[in-house]
């Protein structure tokens, strides 16, 4: 039998070392010390599901997406910037934090949310419109069922669209309205899809222009030099 090429050997273990790999861990899920509590929201949601897995802070998916994020009690006075990574958060836990205010801005994009728990000083975010069940736990508020504003009973956000776009939910107490497919621009007023190849084209030959100009200018300097 012929001998097998070098690397052909090496195959069966790049597959196995590549099968084994593990998704990275989110930096938010270390940014506080040790495990999620036993007696936060997302330690109890995660635990009743086997295809989830509690690592660091975090509950996560066999994807290595965060389904549950447990912050409570880790001296937080504001949200750092990495909270953006819970974005894909089912349950998340604030509770035991002297936060002194959240913006709903740093909620934006967090449309998978179902159950948040935020210190008493603190409201749910959005509103009473923006949850179906606010209820009163100790120190703590449970903010329950996230609305969609776009499709509410009171003053839907739909109607501050524009004539030819759509409303999309954008987190508690947000939305975003998109463009329909046959238009684009301010306030979804021009017809027609984006011209993009004229843009690039426009882009690529004042680009092109611009360089050109700027290396004869410095050829000259040196030159005079």
């Amino acid at each position: 039998m012929a001998p097998r090429p070098g690397w052909l050997l090496g195959l069966p273990l790049v597959l196995a070392l590549g099968a084994g790999k593990v998704p990275a861990q989110p930096e938010i899920c270390k940014y506080c010390p040790g495990p999620a509590h036993d007696t936060s929201e997302v330690y109890h949601y995660c635990k009743q599901r086997q295809e989830l897995n509690l690592t660091a802070r975090c509950c996560l998916n066999k994807q290595g997406t965060i389904v549950g994020l447990d912050l409570q009690n880790c001296s937080l006075k504001e949200l750092d910037p990495l909270f953006a990574e819970a974005h894909s958060a089912i349950v998340l836990d604030l509770r035991a934090n002297p936060l002194l205010n959240i913006p709903t801005s740093a909620f934006r994009n967090f449309t998978e949310l179902q159950t948040l728990v935020v210190p008493l000083k603190l409201s749910c975010p959005g509103g009473n419109v923006s949850w179906d069940n606010i209820t009163f736990d100790g120190d703590s508020y449970i903010c329950q069922g996230q609305r969609s504003l776009c499709n509410g009973t009171v003053q839907p956000a739909a109607a501050l669209c524009p004539e030819n776009a759509y409303c999309v939910p954008d987190g508690p107490g947000l939305f975003q309205c998109l463009c329909t497919s046959d238009f684009h621009g301010y306030k979804c007023l021009r017809e027609g899809s984006f011209p993009l190849l004229m843009f690039s084209g426009i882009l690529g030959t004042t680009t092109f222009c611009i360089s050109i100009l700027l290396w004869g200018t410095q050829l000259r300097k040196i030159k005079a030099s």
